[in-house]
């Protein structure tokens, strides 16, 4: 699972953390506007937000088998191709043709992906006594080396970031094919009996959680808060971060640089925040995630020194782990652990994304009229009031919920 983890991530990681300058890059991009930029992303999350729930449903029938994970790894080969080859060009010539073939693509191997990798490695961490925040600690690794390699090859020619991706997505797809162990093919068949047909969670089943209240408050919750991590974090911040230097290139070398030291701390929190979950509580540290979000946007906003702005930037190694391994505990401390691939695709996964379709495009166009400072304090405000709501809506670890489905008695 470490392995998985990292080889995904680092796949995604190459391309995907200069995805942004990509776009809106005059010198080696595609120099779109803020708008259409907004709009490539309500789309890639108009998308996922549907393929989400069929790939939690999915799973969740698999238990740990590997299926998903391969085809989704052999989108992950095909990186370098249909970026360099047909998603880049079409952009340029037909902007609505690519906008549906590419979100389809990005969602499927990626965008939506990401969050079955992470609950399969949840599952595992169960089935085997490991913990999963060891693993997806390795993911972080992964991303961070990535991302330091991105960009310096970036400034060079970025379509050598799109075929190493396609590199990496290979060795991948080898290892998921090729490397299982004894002791898991023996556990793919004691949780295929365990999970019978009387057992196993039905689609009927699934769509029922959609009445259940604390699935909304999660949904609600995460829609207005975790959706600010695309939205600020890939859709904002590279292009405003590289506008503070002299140059592009030193601040697109300066961007890459900055990004892998943060997600190495990233990793290192990883192994952290579950000390500080232990300490605080589950809904506790969720709290601390807002807050600490809050004042990484916020203080944004305020300064526009370069160092400073770096400074600032390293609170998401903190904020990625507050938000990631307390919501999963958050799902298998209150839900039907059966459930816990589709619960978290639907009440993280599939609700970041909605609140991606909703504000992105908006933030965009805001972003193109009143700039990028002013921007952010419209983001801050919303995580303020969502932050406001989850603090007593959100259930306390000790706490039940009574004739409900789903919930644990």
């Amino acid at each position: 699972m470490s392995i998985m983890l990292m080889l995904f991530f680092a796949s995604w990681a190459i391309w995907w953390s200069f995805f942004q300058i990509w776009l809106t890059s005059e010198s080696n991009g595609l120099g779109l506007s803020g708008s259409s930029v907004g709009t490539i992303y309500s789309t890639n999350s108009l998308v996922t937000l549907v393929l989400m729930f069929f790939y939690g449903v999915f799973q969740d029938k698999l238990v740990i088998k590997r299926t998903l994970l391969i085809f989704c790894s052999t989108l992950s080969v095909l990186v370098g191709p249909f970026f360099v080859w047909f998603y880049g060009p079409l952009i340029e010539s037909n902007f609505i043709l690519a906008l549906i073939l590419g979100s389809l693509f990005l969602s499927g191997g990626f965008l939506s992906a990401s969050g079955i990798y992470e609950a399969v490695a949840e599952r595992f961490s169960r089935f085997f006594n490991f913990k999963y925040g060891q693993a997806r600690a390795w993911g972080s690794f992964g991303y961070a080396i990535s991302a330091l390699a991105a960009g310096f090859l970036f400034v060079i020619n970025p379509s050598l970031n799109f075929w190493l991706g396609s590199i990496l997505g290979l060795i991948l797809l080898l290892i998921l094919v090729f490397w299982k162990s004894k002791d898991e093919k023996n556990i793919e068949e004691a949780a295929k009996n365990e999970d019978s047909e009387a057992s196993a969670p039905k689609l009927k089943d699934m769509l029922n959680l959609l009445k259940v209240k604390d699935v909304w408050v999660i949904i609600v919750f995460i829609m207005f808060t975790w959706s600010f991590y695309t939205i600020y974090d890939q859709q904002m911040f590279p292009d405003f971060y590289t506008k503070l230097f002299s140059s592009p290139e030193v601040g697109q070398q300066m961007y890459g640089t900055l990004n892998s030291i943060q997600v190495f701390f990233e990793a290192l929190m990883m192994a952290v925040v579950p000390i500080i979950m232990m300490k605080m509580g589950v809904k506790k540290t969720l709290i601390l995630g807002v807050t600490v979000m809050f004042f990484r946007i916020g203080l944004s906003a305020v300064f526009d020194d370069p160092i400073i702005i770096s400074i600032v930037k390293m609170l998401h190694a903190l904020e990625v782990p507050l938000f990631i391994l307390p919501m999963f505990r958050y799902i298998t401390l209150h839900f039907d652990i059966k459930l816990s691939a589709t619960l978290y695709m639907v009440g993280f996964q599939i609700a970041a994304q909605i609140g991606l379709v909703i504000l992105s495009t908006p933030l965009g166009i805001l972003r193109d009229h009143i700039g990028y400072d002013k921007t952010f304090f419209v983001i801050i405000t919303i995580i303020f009031v969502a932050g406001t709501f989850a603090t007593f809506q959100l259930k306390n670890d000790n706490q039940d919920v009574y004739g409900e489905p789903f919930i644990k008695k």
